[in-house]
């Protein structure tokens, strides 16, 4: 009867494409991968929030804008006359020696004007100097959604073509338009005094 023998087990016979156990993630690895995620996703979310703060920026220039067309419109539809449209000769006078009374006698409102109640302005230069905080309509009502606005009027003589500055038949009207974040809009126009009054 033979015998067999177990053969010692030895280290050159241990396969050789022997898998090694998987290993994790440490904790110190797992921290500093969650630090680098949150710094990666802290930059990308500032950008988010820098571009939705911008993007507002539009839209509070436009409203801006939308008001000040506004205001310079009103102001480029009043008479621009020698006399105050309440005097009789105001059709007629081409001076303001024409008048039977009350001229425009310069630049700004005459004594008691204002924009929103008798007596009203009524006559470009009237507006000079004007300026209310808060936009207000000619009834003197606060505009839902404008009281973070300004706006103020300037009117001063200038030339145009061939009326000279110091004839004070062209008037420079700038109206300048401020709001939210710093913004500010400014445009000018430009009016001259009308038939029968003068020639343009």
């Amino acid at each position: 009867m033979s015998r067999h023998f177990a053969r010692p087990y030895t280290a050159a016979m241990r396969p050789s494409g022997r898998r090694q156990p998987a290993r994790g993630l440490s904790l110190i690895e797992l921290l500093i991968f969650i630090v680098i995620v949150s710094i990666a996703l802290a930059a990308v979310l500032r950008v988010f929030v820098q571009a939705g703060t911008a993007s507002a920026d539009p839209q509070i220039q436009r409203q801006a804008l939308a008001i000040a067309e506004s205001l310079l419109e009103e102001v480029e539809l009043m008479p621009f006359t020698f006399c105050d449209p309440d005097d009789a000769n105001v059709g007629s006078a081409t001076s303001s020696a024409g008048c039977a009374s009350l001229s425009e006698a310069g630049i700004g409102p005459e004594a008691g004007e204002n924009r929103y109640a008798t007596p009203q302005f009524d006559n470009v230069n009237d507006y000079h100097g004007f300026a209310m905080t808060g936009i207000r309509d000619l009834s003197n009502t606060a505009i839902a959604g404008l009281s973070g606005y300004s706006a103020s009027v300037s009117v001063s003589a200038s030339a145009l073509g061939s009326i000279s500055q110091g004839s004070g038949d062209a008037l420079l009207i700038t109206v300048t338009v401020t709001g939210p974040q710093s913004t500010s809009v400014s445009l000018q126009g430009l009016r001259a005094r009308h038939s029968p009054n003068a020639a343009l």
